[in-house]
């Protein structure tokens, strides 16, 4: 296995094991977590909306990134792409709305809130690019796309590493509301920059 490939590995045990916990905490009740708990209780449609969503766009999108099934099962790339849109569409919308009605401060309401926008937007973005057959823009914002999509997995490394570090929630949540996703983007960016090609590649099939 090569470096991509270990890369791609490790991502993507991150990424389910995330999705794996947001299903739990949407499945067992019991297993919730206050803050968790709360959320569900303000805004029940909203917050299921978003962590299923979340979940499913964080196991579909890793394995669009998988070579193997982007060249050899095109079919399955391409349902799997349409997946991966409506989670995020309706994981975004929701995160949106509930960043709207958070009692978090208006710094972590910025933070969430530009994530949800700018999530949504890039999303959008490889989506287009995919229906006028432009497949290098399309790969370079799906780069980008997944890079907020792992802002799920980065806010949980965070937020445990806050905690022990001896870092008060209030002081400690309005900076990860923008460290969780901000650093993710910026790596895409240098990725997306650096990475071999030139040309647009068009293809003949539409998605």
């Amino acid at each position: 296995m090569g470096r991509k490939g270990i890369v791609w590995s490790i991502m993507t045990l991150f990424s389910l094991a995330i999705a794996g916990y947001a299903v739990m905490i949407v499945m067992a009740p019991d297993l919730r977590p206050p803050y968790v708990r709360s959320l569900i209780v303000a805004r029940p449609f909203a917050a299921i909306a978003h962590f299923l969503g979340g979940a499913i766009a964080l196991a579909a999108g890793a394995f669009q990134f998988n070579t193997w099934i982007r060249t050899r099962h095109i079919a399955a790339h391409r349902w799997t792409g349409r997946v991966y849109l409506c989670a995020i569409a309706a994981s975004g919308f929701a995160g949106l709305y509930m960043t709207l009605h958070s009692p978090a401060g208006l710094v972590a309401q910025a933070g969430f809130g530009l994530l949800a926008l700018a999530w949504l937007f890039s999303t959008f973005k490889a989506y287009m690019y995919i229906r006028r057959r432009e497949v290098r823009a399309h790969q370079d914002w799906m780069i980008r796309s997944y890079a907020l999509t792992l802002a799920a997995v980065t806010l949980r490394l965070y937020l445990p590493s806050s905690q022990m570090a001896g870092f008060s929630m209030a002081i400690a949540y309005p900076a990860i509301a923008w460290l969780c996703w901000v650093p993710n983007l910026l790596i895409a960016e240098w990725i997306v920059r650096t990475r071999s090609g030139g040309a647009p590649v068009h293809v003949a099939a539409q998605a």
